[in-house]
């Protein structure tokens, strides 16, 4: 499966906290949220054009020249943050200012543009109480892009998944990620059976969720910036 008109693009991401006005210590998500962000610009570094920063009090951004990690990324931001909530714009396409790889604020172009127009398309959604209340949305340059279209469904799918989790389903899924999908080794994490995280993890249909992840990613690792 190859979607060419992807190629050579740039891949811009920006998080916004929501209802952050209403979060008891603020301050103290904020500096979480950077040291998360820090270990992700270490992790990925081989990805990143521009790192990863907090731009507002609310939000952050960074630049990534490959999409092969975008939603190991996200996933990873919003397993650290939980159980505060974020929404996520993801732009493809290219950027018109030199880009500083140490500081993403002063970059543009419409890889930004449209990772905006994203963050904007989920906050109006969240206030007209859309059905589908997706927390990450992918645009690119053409609104009848139908690849994007479909992505933008599996994520809205895996989020209806996502949004049925208990806390204890979440801590086993999380433990299970974290051992890199050992059930053995999530299970002595938690001091439980493997059986246990077995049921836990077919319970929360978590290998469906599973599954379109990795539809989304397989179509994004696609995307490199030559």
């Amino acid at each position: 499966m190859f979607f060419f008109f992807f190629n050579n693009q740039y891949i811009a991401i920006i998080g916004d906290i929501k209802k952050s006005k209403q979060l008891d210590d603020r301050k103290k998500i904020q500096i979480q949220l950077q040291k998360i962000l820090n270990d992700i610009n270490i992790k990925y570094t081989k990805d990143i054009a521009s790192k990863f920063m907090i731009t507002l009090g609310d939000e952050f951004q960074g630049l990534l020249g490959c999409g092969e990690n975008v939603m190991s990324i996200i996933s990873e931001i919003e397993t650290k943050i939980y159980p505060v909530k974020i929404r996520y714009g993801v732009g493809i396409g290219e950027m018109t200012t030199d880009i500083n790889p140490d500081l993403p604020l002063g970059a543009d172009g419409p890889a930004y543009y449209n990772a905006r127009d994203a963050i904007e398309y989920l906050k109006n959604n969240e206030k007209k109480s859309k059905a589908s209340q997706a927390n990450i949305m992918i645009m690119a340059d053409g609104e009848s892009n139908p690849t994007v279209k479909l992505l933008n469904t599996v994520l809205s799918l895996e989020t209806v998944i996502k949004s049925k989790w208990t806390d204890r389903q979440r801590e086993i899924i999380h433990e299970y990620i974290k051992n890199d999908d050992n059930q053995i080794k999530a299970a002595e994490g938690l001091s439980i059976t493997q059986s246990s995280v077995q049921k836990s993890l077919s319970k929360a249909n978590y290998y469906t969720y599973k599954e379109a992840m990795d539809i989304v990613s397989n179509v994004l690792s696609e995307i490199r910036r030559k």
